[in-house]
């Protein structure tokens, strides 16, 4: 697949500098571009590159100004990072989904399956599942009993959709993620061992979603897990039961929450963040990476540390840590003074 900078630019609605017919055949990172690639320009430090490397053509802010002249033709865009999306997409859909059953899959014959869907290899879709159109099911996937999966979604190989579960419309679910496995629920008795509790509620996922690979997303005691609307989930992540994730937020590589946890609309959670149960985070709030959050966080807010505080005032208490050791030199001096 290949496209002329003019294809792109309009695509992009950008501006063309320099040939606008020159053929692109391929995206590259800027570090890597050559002859027939196309790059972006979203960070100063990479400068140097659209200097030194010979591409077919770059995309640039509008306001960007070039320091000295440059081999390639340049496309001048809003949000060259954001383009930069969208460049990836055009050559990414060249290549057709996927359609037909194979042989050795498995489908229940009370199931549903919509039109234009692919199965690939051992995937198993159980009792009264409904599947929408142009599903892509992939090799070794399995649906459970009564569970529903929305038109346009792509399941890749190795995902399991407990039953009763419900995956929206155009969603993503990466290879091994889990869907409705049994939320963490013991009762301790007497004698210190756990009476299990069952897990009866289910998992459900809406629209535009993207859940990374191996992460677990367990279903409701009672009632359901929530993954709203455009929420996208890296991989290596848990979701405990009963937690709901709001609107549009992200979640980065193993980062978890505890049971019936509220995050709500717009937030921003880094790696390796952990968030206890039964607490509410507002709406567009960020947490730094391996913050651990133990209570409630207002919305609009931005926090780390363990536990997670406010940005600022947990970075003035981190330049104070660098100082211990000096500050206990002194304390120990003006002990020895005194006595």
């Amino acid at each position: 697949m290949q496209f002329t900078a003019k294809q792109i630019a309009q695509k992009l609605k950008g501006t063309v500098e320099g040939d606008e017919n020159v053929l692109i055949w391929k995206p590259c990172r800027i570090e890597e571009v050559d002859e027939g690639g196309i790059t972006f320009l979203a960070n100063p430090k990479y400068t140097h590159y659209i200097y030194e490397r010979h591409a077919a053509a770059i995309l640039i802010a509008k306001d960007f100004v070039l320091e000295h002249p440059v081999d390639a033709t340049l496309i001048r865009v809003d949000n060259p990072y954001l383009c930069v999306a969208k460049v990836l997409h055009m050559f990414n859909s060249a290549s057709k989904p996927k359609k037909g059953r194979s042989l050795r899959s498995s489908v229940h014959l009370t199931a549903k399956v919509g039109k234009g869907c692919y199965i690939g290899e051992f995937a198993v879709i159980s009792r009264k599942a409904k599947i929408g159109n142009n599903v892509q099911i992939y090799p070794q996937v399995y649906i459970g009993d009564y569970a529903e999966v929305g038109d346009n979604t792509i399941l890749y190989p190795g995902v399991k959709i407990y039953r009763e579960c419900k995956v929206g419309r155009n969603c993503i679910l990466h290879a091994g993620a889990s869907i409705g496995a049994d939320g963490f629920g013991f009762a301790p008795t007497e004698d210190g061992s756990y009476n299990k509790i069952d897990q009866i509620g289910n998992v459900v996922i809406e629209d535009d979603v993207e859940i990374g690979a191996n992460t677990c997303i367990d279903r409701a005691t009672m009632g359901s897990t929530i993954i709203h609307q455009g929420v996208k989930i890296d991989n290596l992540c848990q979701i405990a039961h009963n937690v709901s994730v709001g609107k549009n937020t992200a979640m980065a590589s193993q980062s978890g929450c505890a049971g019936s946890g509220h995050i709500g609309q717009h937030c921003i959670i880094a790696g390796q963040v952990g968030i206890v149960g039964h607490i509410t985070v507002g709406d567009n709030v960020t947490i730094a990476a391996q913050s651990g959050v133990t209570r409630n966080i207002d919305s609009d807010s931005v926090v780390l540390g363990s536990p997670a505080m406010p940005a600022d005032r947990q970075r003035k208490i981190y330049v104070m840590q660098r100082k211990l050791e000096e500050m206990y030199k002194d304390i120990a001096l003006l002990k020895k003074k005194l006595q």
